[in-house]
């Protein structure tokens, strides 16, 4: 495994946070979270809308005593089931309240707002997460589905006020392009040509990035066949079938299978691989119900992409040499 640093949290993080949003209420979590900790992540990935995810990691946590080994990302904020928007000071408290009693902890290392509402100031946003740190009740905070600019705006109201800035974003980005949002709520994609403004400037500020849906969400996990574009739409869930069973995804999807044949590994490894050769502070969200199939992706981190192979995987290039 390897390990960064993220502003405001003391101990390394692993690159990869395990996604948790598969469990269910009769899942103990047990055996899969002391597998992908024995593999060395360090790094939990959870929010109030994962089902019973907070509940799953809160039984663990208490079973083992093993609070202090894990970096605990939970989100506040999600809209209501309406669309209606809810980013304000109120459930912002709210919310991380409900989580701290679901974990059974008295702090999350990472509050992340789930989303955003461009008509709210931002100053409000900033205050309150500054409080929560002051309260010991959250170390760090950050933004999933924030779009660039605003993180950008909320910092800069942060180093103006002497105040701890934004410290993580969590958008969507993988090798393969959302197409459309799959969820609604104005989610927050920075791959493909359209994303090319806000990676660069994740590039320039080396904010820790924390992508989710980091396989596209299925699309690049090995179970979909580039040469059969009727595959995804047949293994797939209806938000990976609407947001990236695309024909554009297809050629990607059988540009990362040539390579992966070439260099003897998987697509999925070929696809973390690719992440981490983007230029951005990137941690990948991933979620598997198989400890085996983290420690194939865990080998990515050991795969070195040249040039000229993610040339061809960005679509730059006809062909490999």
């Amino acid at each position: 495994m390897k390990y960064a640093h993220i502003p405001g949290i003391d101990e390394p993080v692993s690159r990869i946070f395990y996604g948790t949003s598969l469990f269910s209420r009769g899942d103990s979590g047990d055996e899969l979270l002391r597998a992908m900790n024995g593999m060395g992540i360090n790094a939990l990935d959870t929010a109030r809308v994962y089902g019973h995810s907070e509940e799953v990691i809160g039984r663990w946590l208490k079973k083992y005593n093993c609070r202090h080994e894990i970096i605990l990302l939970t989100k506040c904020c999600h809209p209501l089931p309406d669309g209606t928007r809810r980013v304000t000071p109120e459930a912002i408290r709210a919310d991380l309240e409900t989580s701290l009693n679901m974990l059974g902890t008295a702090y999350a290392d990472l509050l992340v707002l789930h989303r955003d509402d461009p008509s709210v100031e931002v100053s409000g946003i900033v205050e309150t997460c500054n409080q929560l740190i002051r309260e010991g009740k959250i170390r760090a905070y950050g933004g999933s589905n924030w779009t660039h600019e605003r993180i950008a705006l909320a910092n800069a109201y942060a180093q103006a006020h002497d105040l701890m800035p934004f410290s993580v974003s969590s958008p969507n980005f993988a090798l393969a392009r959302q197409a459309v949002d799959p969820w609604g709520g104005d989610c927050v994609c920075i791959s493909g040509k359209e994303g090319e403004e806000a990676r660069a400037w994740y590039q320039e500020t080396q904010m820790p990035v924390i992508s989710y849906s980091s396989l596209a969400h299925g699309f690049l996990s090995g179970r979909v066949q580039g040469k059969d574009e009727k595959s995804g739409a047949r293994v797939l869930d209806r938000f990976a079938v609407k947001g990236f069973d695309w024909p554009e995804n297809y050629e990607r999807l059988r540009r990362c299978e040539t390579l992966a044949e070439r260099k003897g590994a998987s697509v999925p490894q070929i696809a973390i691989a690719w992440l981490f050769r983007q230029g951005l502070n990137a941690f990948a969200v991933i979620g598997t119900s198989s400890a085996e199939r983290m420690r194939e992706n865990i080998g990515a981190l050991d795969i070195d992409l040249t040039d000229a192979e993610n040339d061809f995987l960005n679509l730059k290039t006809e062909a490999l040499e």
